[in-house]
């Protein structure tokens, strides 16, 4: 994937779009009453999908074990917190 000028790791220019995008379709489901576990399992089959249309298993398996790792360390929690969000 092609990476912005600048900085070294910055990331893809289209990720905020997608970021968008993604908050438009999770923001349009939240208005039709779908639960927040059915719009989380949409999109992450839906993310694993593509996933697995551009990497390897093994790939997949280290992108889902840093996001455990994440979960473990508690910084969803904190991002969480930041935006003054909660639990459904």
């Amino acid at each position: 994937m092609p990476m912005d000028p600048g900085e070294a790791g910055a990331p893809p220019a289209d990720l905020s779009q997608a970021g968008a995008v993604v908050d438009k379709a999770i923001e349009y489901m939240v208005g039709q009453r779908i639960g927040s576990l059915a719009i989380a399992s949409a999109l992450l089959g839906g993310a694993l999908g593509v996933l697995s249309r551009t990497m390897g298993d093994q790939a997949i398996v280290q992108v889902l074990n840093n996001a455990i790792a994440s979960v473990r360390d508690g910084e969803l929690r904190a991002i969480d917190e930041e935006a003054g969000g909660g639990r459904d």
